[in-house]
């Protein structure tokens, strides 16, 4: 398969004007959300999908790439060891990780293997009033979450071809009034059921005590932006004991998402 061309900084910076569908759609949504008062924050809020809809011994691996402060990084050793394993997985890339990335992006996203999907702009929770997550600030209104979502969504679509179906705000944290603006904005909440490295923090043990953990329809989330970190290795020594147990890996885009 083609590699895509990334095209340079100065040239994706140019964007064309907002489309007059969008730029009524943005309206509406101000107008709509502008002034709701949020009852609900975390990583669960309504909205937020955490399993495969199957009872098939399926399980999505889904790594994230944060990015700026976050870690730039590249998991070369994970990332080939999927690609020897033939093991498919699901990238939730931030706009900065593609900034610092663009070639590797581009034959990441060029692989079948692994589907391209959405960790925002500049990897902020999700929020109408700036609320902070790890010392993380939120977005501020209605206008900062639908920039959060759509500037990415939009980097992704012109390098790949393909619109992302999910997003993932940076820290997982959304209140509930965010996560209805994301699904005006057409896409889903992908959230998780298996905490897989703890925003990499984790030693090679606990990675892979957590990914024993996970069972038919299983969303794992762990990190591809650290290499100094463990994650490989918890996945490389876990991943083959799930096989002996039955399960495989799909893409999410394979199935539902409840």
């Amino acid at each position: 398969m083609d590699t895509p061309t990334i095209p340079s900084a100065a040239s994706s910076d140019q964007s064309s004007s907002p489309s007059p569908a969008f730029t009524t759609l943005e309206k509406t949504l101000i107008e709509r959300y502008g002034n709701a008062k949020p009852k609900k924050w975390g990583e669960n809020v309504p909205g937020v999908r955490t399993h495969l809809t199957t009872k098939d011994q399926v399980i999505a691996l889904t790594f994230d790439a944060c990015g700026g402060k976050e870690g730039s990084g590249y998991d070369e050793k994970l990332i080939n060891y999927l690609i020897k394993e033939n093991i498919p997985a699901t990238l939730f890339i931030n706009a900065r990780w593609i900034t610092a990335n663009k070639d590797i992006f581009a034959k990441l996203a060029a692989n079948p293997l692994f589907e391209i999907e959405n960790h925002g702009t500049e990897h902020r929770p999700l929020s109408v009033n700036g609320k902070l997550a790890y010392g993380i600030a939120g977005t501020k209104n209605v206008n900062d979450i639908i920039h959060e979502v759509k500037d990415n969504a939009d980097q992704i679509e012109k390098l790949t071809g393909r619109r992302p179906l999910f997003f993932r705000s940076g820290t997982a944290y959304y209140d509930d009034i965010a996560a209805e603006v994301v699904h005006d904005l057409g896409f889903q909440l992908a959230g998780y059921n298996v905490l897989g490295d703890a925003g990499a923090t984790y030693n090679t043990d606990q990675v892979y005590k957590a990914l024993l953990k996970a069972r038919s329809g299983s969303i794992v989330l762990a990190h591809m932006n650290h290499p100094e970190k463990d994650t490989a290795e918890g996945i490389m020594k876990a991943i083959p004991e799930l096989q002996k147990a039955g399960y495989r890996f799909v893409l999410l885009a394979s199935y539902t998402l409840n």
